[in-house]
């Protein structure tokens, strides 16, 4: 409890509650200063060489991600909702919000858990926050989940595989799986039908432009098997299988490999200005 208590004091303190750029019905406790905070967090805990606060930014592909469900709440109303490697918490408290019955958060950090707990109860919803890695938990996700969520999981190839896995195994039994990316290395595109675009203001500080174009992913029957939304604009989001490209037209972008965090330096070492970019693991 009191650890609880410490991460819940320390998120507070090294960020500030704001609305998000793309998604401004939604507020999260976001850091302006990556390095300071990142500094803090190693500080307080007494340990050096942690991974950044990857909880405190809202990334493209989660802002993407949730203003497509504020935007189709037909998505998640009245259904039990899993959000995987879910960071700050965005898109688990947009289904929240559009009216799922349950949503249940998912990250490996525990500070992530304690911001996402933070950031729901900031937008008057609840969300179950879990730290644990189940992406490969073969009951998981559980029979009667009507939605997963996944935004930003595609920059390393083994974690794309086994995030490909976990939702294939939630849609066998039954689940809607959407994903958000704006063109990482590893986006399997073969098993996905793209759903709509955004382009995402405020990436500076952690993508390589301030604007990102992310598009919105459904996964698809089989693979091979997506057809153009362009042939079907009457599509609409009452039947999950049969997802339109309602939201706007998709884009592809260039693959483009993400670097990762373990070519930033470490603790010890003098560190730059932060391009924040994901960390070299698996986010769940």
């Amino acid at each position: 409890m009191a650890e609880d208590e410490s991460s819940r004091q320390l998120i507070v303190a090294g960020t500030r509650l704001g609305p998000v750029p793309l998604v401004p019905e939604i507020r999260l406790h976001q850091a302006s200063d990556p390095i300071s905070l990142w500094q803090r967090t190693e500080a307080i805990s007494g340990r050096t060489g942690l991974d950044p606060p990857f909880w405190a930014f809202a990334w493209a592909a989660g802002q993407a991600l949730a203003r497509y469900l504020l935007d189709h709440p037909r998505l998640a109303r009245g259904r039990d909702v899993i959000d995987v490697a879910s960071g700050s918490g965005l898109v688990a408290i947009a289904a929240a919000m559009a009216g799922a019955a349950a949503v249940t958060a998912y990250d490996i950090d525990p500070l992530a858990t304690g911001a996402i707990e933070v950031n729901a109860a900031a937008n008057d919803v609840t969300v179950r926050a879990v730290c644990a890695d189940v992406l490969d938990r073969d009951d998981l996700p559980p029979p009667g989940t009507g939605l997963v969520l996944v935004a930003d999981a595609f920059y390393q190839r083994d974690l794309a595989g086994r995030v490909m896995r976990f939702a294939g195994r939630g849609q066998t039994r039954g689940a809607v799986v959407l994903a958000a990316d704006f063109g990482r290395a590893y986006l399997p595109r073969d098993r996905l039908r793209p759903l709509a675009s955004y382009d995402v203001p405020g990436q500076r500080v952690t993508e390589d432009s301030d604007t990102k174009r992310t598009t919105i992913w459904s996964l698809a029957e089989r693979s091979g098997e997506i057809p153009d939304p362009a042939l079907h604009p009457d599509q609409g989001c009452g039947d999950p299988r049969s997802l339109g490209a309602s939201g706007g037209r998709s884009h592809h972008q260039p693959h483009q490999p993400r670097k990762h965090l373990r070519a930033l330096p470490t603790s010890g070492q003098p560190r730059p200005r932060l391009a924040v970019r994901r960390r070299n693991g698996p986010m769940m």
